[in-house]
């Protein structure tokens, strides 16, 4: 039913707002370059692969790392693989033009199997904070408010700031928060079983090291 609803928006968004919304902001250039530097894709991607290199040598030399760390790297490594799939699959799949080529004339349209990495739908900052957030959000229920705001100003950033359309967005920011929710959904999972596989084993070995006189 999400999936239904997301994507009446989406072509809602497309067909009546997306044009206008960008030739609206497109004033807003000034803010693009400096942010350009600091929220870059290429920026982000550093910083979580930073993160995964830096919890697998503290699991070396420490011999383990703490739950929250490990959410840490597992949401940075979820969120990494979304936007390796959205930039070089769904974007060229879709081939939307982004804003910037829409401003200078090209038609706003889908152009399957035509696009490339720069394509605009759906947002790959969105996506990467999407996935992000969702795999958190899914092991950390305390932190929905704080992600939730934190996308809503991601957005709201990138619609301003003229990287995306709103329909780009919307799509980007389902997606994303829906990969990183099934991938939080199949880490709990996992880690439910490996602990009662940890606690059967104390078990046993409890059991073996119990004296037969006094079982």
């Amino acid at each position: 039913m999400s999936l239904v609803v997301c994507a009446a928006i989406v072509a809602f968004s497309f067909l009546r707002i997306d044009v206008r919304a960008a030739l609206y902001f497109w004033n807003a250039a000034h803010l693009r370059s400096p942010l350009n530097v600091a929220f870059g894709s290429t920026v982000i991607l550093s910083a979580e692969a930073a993160v995964i290199l830096f919890t697998v040598l503290t699991r070396l030399v420490r011999g383990r790392i703490s739950l929250f760390g490990e959410t840490l790297a597992m949401a940075c490594l979820v969120s990494m693989c979304a936007y390796v799939v959205n930039d070089h699959v769904l974007k060229v799949f879709f081939g939307v033009p982004n804003p910037a080529d829409v401003v200078r004339g090209v038609r706003h349209s889908f152009n399957f199997w035509m696009g490339s990495e720069s394509s605009s739908f759906p947002s790959g900052h969105m996506v990467l904070a999407g996935a992000f957030a969702g795999f958190f959000m899914r092991l950390h229920k305390a932190s929905t408010w704080l992600f939730s705001a934190l996308l809503l100003f991601a957005a709201g950033l990138l619609l301003v700031g003229g990287w995306h359309f709103l329909s780009d967005i919307i799509a980007g920011a389902f997606l994303g928060t829906s990969a990183g929710i099934l991938a939080g959904e199949g880490w709990a999972a996992h880690s439910a079983r490996s602990l009662a596989l940890v606690e059967l084993r104390e078990g046993l070995d409890n059991l073996k090291r119990t004296d037969p006189k006094d079982r």
